[in-house]
């Protein structure tokens, strides 16, 4: 990466906010979802968890080496800690994408061997690579002859007919053996053909217990659980078996979810949402001053009220008035005034 590219404070801009920083951790993760844990996301579950895990949409190595598209390595300071996941199949041009995320500040590089879609299936990554561990084995080896980060793989327990434990088995062998530490397992099988990938995280059905299995074959690998997660009894319940969880719709249609487990597992002090869209003034404002639409933020906090009295008129203040030439941080306010005097 250029120096004038590593240098530009675009790709990490700091904004106020007293946000305790803690790189260490793979015990409670917010899923990478395309379309959804953009930056501005990204930085409002920061808010709400001091210590989780984040992880970016899916960036293809294609578009940062080939494409030069480097304005998708953009975040703040402040997500940290916060993981690259990246999309492809040939190992060294993942190896220099991930140098490209590693040199932007990022403290993991996640390679994505789970995603079903038939897009992903077209450019030869996502859960299809399962098929195929040798070649998955090179593109890990070669990311992490390229980066001094953690490199880690998110992947399925199988794809469909490759049914069994074995398949799930020999895929982690061969992780290991390529200096694989951390693996992140979703716990549904994928069908390759046949179903949407909406349909491929609800018909599968969901399968703990290999996944349980996994780890207890190979305890010197860290193991974290996706798919299905919702409770903060889940979580718990989890993490009495595995290294992690990561959670993925959940945490973004119920984002408060994320304050209640930090709560749990850690004695920290529920904050009221109020409170929580309070310390994201600084960070709204700053970008709107950059020329970010409100929309383009705003979008993540519809669900903050969830099952909360309010909440119905807080998304309908938001939605209908985000999008509006000027809306600014006064909408915000004027969304949460039923809330607040609900409360």
């Amino acid at each position: 990466m250029p120096n004038d590219v590593i240098a530009d404070k675009a790709l990490q801009t700091e904004y106020p906010s007293g946000i305790r920083q803690d790189s260490g951790a793979f015990e409670v993760c917010v899923a990478p979802m395309m379309d959804w844990t953009d930056r501005h996301c990204r930085y409002f579950h920061r808010l709400l968890s001091p210590r989780a895990r984040l992880y970016t949409e899916m960036v293809t190595s294609a578009a940062l080496v080939r494409g030069k598209q480097l304005r998708l390595l953009e975040h703040s300071q402040q997500e940290h800690p916060v993981a690259l996941q990246l999309g492809g199949s040939d190992p060294q041009e993942l190896a220099q994408a991930a140098r490209f995320g590693a040199e932007a500040g990022y403290d993991e590089i996640n390679l994505n061997v789970g995603c079903p879609s038939d897009r992903v299936q077209a450019g030869r990554f996502g859960a299809c690579l399962m098929l195929e561990p040798a070649l998955v084995g090179d593109c890990v080896k070669a990311m992490r002859d390229a980066v001094s980060v953690p490199v880690t793989v998110k992947c399925r327990i199988g794809v469909d007919d490759q049914d069994d434990y074995a398949g799930l088995q020999h895929f982690t062998e061969t992780m290991l053996e390529a200096g694989v530490e951390v693996l992140v397992v979703h716990a549904r099988k994928a069908w390759l053909q046949g179903l949407s990938p909406k349909e491929n995280r609800e018909i599968p059905p969901l399968d703990y217990q290999r996944v349980y299995r996994l780890k207890r074959e190979f305890p010197q690998l860290a193991v974290v659980i996706n798919g299905g997660i919702t409770t903060v009894a889940e979580v718990q319940q989890h993490l009495a078996q595995l290294d992690g969880v990561m959670l993925g719709r959940a945490a973004y249609h119920d984002p408060y979810l994320l304050a209640q487990i930090e709560a749990a597992l850690h004695g920290e002090p529920l904050p009221q949402r109020d409170d929580v869209l309070r310390r994201l003034r600084p960070y709204v404002e700053a970008e709107l001053a950059r020329g970010t639409a409100l929309k383009h933020i705003s979008r993540h906090l519809l669900g903050l009220y969830q099952g909360e009295p309010g909440a119905r008129a807080f998304r309908r203040t938001i939605s209908e008035g985000a999008h509006l030439p000027g809306a600014g941080w006064g909408l915000i306010e004027q969304a949460m005034a039923p809330c607040s005097i609900a409360a």
